[in-house]
């Protein structure tokens, strides 16, 4: 199965798809460049917004118009009608880290995680953490191990299992979940050393889908971590799939041209590109934040 390019915005570093059934339109980040960008397949409207600082991931959510961002030190609701920013809460003030993958729970709460971002010369350290937003705006520190690289946020239909990874580790994990997680268990691993597991999307079958930096694929694994099928993707970085249009059966792709050499770049022309492939099976609607912005109603 082979992805194809469906736009080609040569982002550095894409990331955060996620697809919005009321606006038929998919939304995601260039973290480097710190944009936010939305695209409509039907008929290949695009736009994009410069955020103050760079956009590590973002959800849906229930009150019209709005988008929950996680920003790289601090979330905040955004409405793209027009511009407004409204900042919630800072992150990890006084770490090393900025915010990286995250999605909502199927209860409506955000779940994200951090990642250390060592100075030159220093080695990166599992000083990140995973962290969820309430309904009500409180944030709480999940009880989950430290973390170098979040990434792979995802969670099982029913909602009781949750997907994570620290991505040097090369190991996808799970948890029970709920109020609480549980103990953190092997699901599977990417033996392939030149590559890690980085964003994941899970389907109606309750089959997760891992994008593979630096292996060109994206992997649907069984509900027991065997591997199901492979989607090869013309660019060695993919970052995170997410399902789209109606009945939700394409798999969306984003991709990285971020820490590739002029050699590389010039073997694989699309990386950064937006890519699609026909999934074979159908995803879930995207879970949105229930919480609102403070002053605004659900309906504003």
């Amino acid at each position: 199965m082979n992805a194809r390019v469906v736009h080609h915005p040569a982002n550095t570093l894409g990331e955060g798809i996620l697809w919005c059934e009321r606006e038929q339109a998919l939304y995601w980040t260039d973290i480097q460049a710190a944009t936010l960008w939305r695209h409509r397949p039907a008929d290949g409207a695009t736009r994009s917004w410069e955020m103050p600082e760079r956009l590590g991931c973002l959800a849906l959510c229930e009150a019209d118009g709005w988008l929950l961002l996680g920003l790289a030190t601090r979330l905040a609701f955004f409405r793209p009608e027009d511009d407004l920013l409204l900042p919630l809460v800072s992150v990890e003030p006084d770490l090393p880290t900025r915010l990286n993958d995250g999605a909502c729970d199927r209860q409506g709460r955000f779940v994200f995680g951090t990642l250390h971002e060592p100075a030159a010369g220093e080695t990166r350290q599992p000083i990140g953490a995973f962290y969820r937003l309430n309904a009500d705006l409180t944030l709480e520190r999940l009880n989950l191990p430290g973390i170098g690289i979040s990434n792979s946020v995802a969670f099982s239909p029913d909602g009781r299992t949750m997907y994570f990874c620290d991505s040097p580790s090369r190991v996808i994990q799970c948890c029970d979940y709920g109020d609480r997680c549980g103990e953190p268990r092997v699901f599977a691993r990417v033996d392939d050393e030149r590559g890690e597991p980085d964003g994941s999307a899970v389907d109606a079958q309750g089959c997760l889908w891992n994008a593979q930096w630096g292996l060109g694929r994206v992997v649907r694994y069984a509900p027991d971590g065997r591997v199901d099928r492979i989607v090869e993707v013309p660019a060695t970085q993919p970052t995170r799939p997410a399902f789209g249009d109606s009945p939700l059966d394409t798999l969306y792709i984003t991709s990285a041209r971020d820490g590739l050499s002029s050699a590389a770049l010039a073997t694989q022309p699309l990386a950064g590109a937006l890519f699609a492939a026909d999934a074979g099976a159908s995803g879930l609607p995207e879970p949105r934040f229930r919480g609102a912005p403070p002053g605004f109603g659900r309906s504003s």
